[in-house]
C-alpha cells in the first residue's frame, strides 16, 4: 500500500526545462489574445447599472489583466527557476490558467 501511494516517477530537470520552454511560448501567445480582451474589458459596463456593480469591476480587472499575467507568469518563473525554487516557478507558471477561469467564473455573473 506505501509504494501505491508514492510514485517514483521524477521528470529530469532538462525535461522539466524544455516543458517550462514550451508554456512560456504558449502564455507569450495566448498574451496576443489577453490583449483583444483587455481593449473589449470596458463592454461590461455597457448594461445600465453595470457601473455600479462589484461584479463587472472584478471582471473587467481580471478580463483587462489577463495578458499582463500571461507576460508577467513566466518571467517570475523562470527567476524562480534560476534560484532553483522549481516549485514555484511551476506554480507561476500555472497562474494565468488560474486567472483565466477565475475570470471565465466572474464574467458569467456579469448581467448584459
Amino acid at each position: 500500500m506505501r509504494r501505491a501511494l508514492k510514485s517514483g516517477y521524477r521528470l529530469s530537470s532538462r525535461t522539466q526545462s524544455t516543458l517550462l520552454v514550451l508554456l512560456t511560448l504558449g502564455w507569450l501567445l495566448m498574451a496576443v489574445p489577453g490583449a483583444i480582451l483587455a481593449v473589449f474589458a470596458p463592454l461590461v459596463f455597457d448594461r445600465p447599472g453595470n457601473l455600479h456593480n462589484p461584479v463587472a469591476w472584478l471582471g473587467f480587472g481580471l478580463g483587462g489583466l489577463f495578458w499582463a499575467v500571461c507576460l508577467l507568469s513566466p518571467a517570475l518563473a523562470w527567476m524562480h527557476w534560476r534560484k532553483g525554487r522549481r516549485t514555484r516557478a511551476w506554480a507561476a507558471m500555472a497562474a494565468p490558467i488560474a486567472w483565466a477561469a477565475a475570470a471565465v467564473t466572474v464574467l458569467q455573473f456579469v448581467p448584459g
